[in-house]
């Protein structure tokens, strides 16, 4: 974790949940990873309930801890995106176990659950 202040875990399991856990987090790197570089104007559509004060503070904690990379253009209007750096990629086999897991937990509890679709990024 590259922010200021020394944190102390007390195992790995901890210390990679506070990188990616959250609500946001994973779902931000799912997109990043499944679908590649975008504008911080396609993440926000790609997941309509977050604010974009959110948004912008979950890439910013991924960027700090070497999962994002934020390339900023000098042109006009300001362009920025956003991609999974070679470490953020490393934990998409991760995303997707999770994933699978989910479909099964779905399909084997019984329990209610409805997964929106969310629209395509553009």
């Amino acid at each position: 974790m590259s922010r200021n202040t020394e944190k102390v875990f007390n195992c790995e399991k901890e210390l990679t949940l506070s990188i990616i856990g959250g609500k946001w987090k994973m779902i931000i790197m799912w997109h990043l990873g499944k679908e590649g570089t975008k504008r911080f104007s396609q993440l926000k559509a790609l997941i309509p309930d977050i604010t974009q004060r959110m948004l912008t503070t979950q890439l910013r904690e991924l960027e700090e801890d070497g999962i994002v990379d934020r390339v900023v253009y000098p042109v006009v209007p300001p362009k920025v995106e956003y991609s999974l750096t070679t470490r953020g990629q490393s934990l998409i086999p991760i995303l997707d176990l999770m994933y699978e897991w989910g479909k099964e937990y779905i399909a084997e509890s019984g329990q209610a659950v409805t997964i929106r679709n969310v629209p395509e990024a553009k």
